[in-house]
């Protein structure tokens, strides 16, 4: 096989610092690397979002797609997209004790936005 490149096995000299450890040691260690490789991923996830993510999360809650759009530009509007559009509409839901889609159909119409703001600008979350 032309360009083909063998690789030596260093899998003995590689492994040493883990051959001492016992099966329970070697867990902990994996899921110990394991953490490391995936808190970032979840942090990255936790402080970014797009308005596309956003409609997506508003179409699994039971919002089409011509609802989702408005609910996204006003939580841009008034900074909050950060929080998650979701997020925003299940605590006017839960502070307002009303159904989400009501909720959500409510705040396209353009209420309970303040009180969106007051919850999350005060770090209330």
């Amino acid at each position: 096989m032309k360009g083909y490149i063998k690789r030596e096995d260093d899998f003995q000299k590689r492994r040493k610092h883990l051959a001492n450890l016992t099966d329970e040691e070697l867990k902990a260690r994996f899921w110990e690397l394991l953490e490391k490789i995936v808190d970032p991923l979840l942090e990255l996830a936790r402080t970014h979002t797009t308005p596309s993510i956003e409609r997506s999360v508003l179409l699994r809650m039971g919002f089409s797609s011509l609802e989702a759009k408005p609910l996204v530009e006003g939580a841009i509007d008034r900074g909050l997209m950060g929080k998650g559009v979701g997020h925003i509409v299940y605590r006017i839901s839960k502070e307002k004790n009303i159904p989400l889609r009501q909720a959500g159909l409510e705040m396209i119409e353009g209420k309970h936005w303040d009180d969106a703001v007051r919850i999350f600008k005060r770090g209330n979350e």
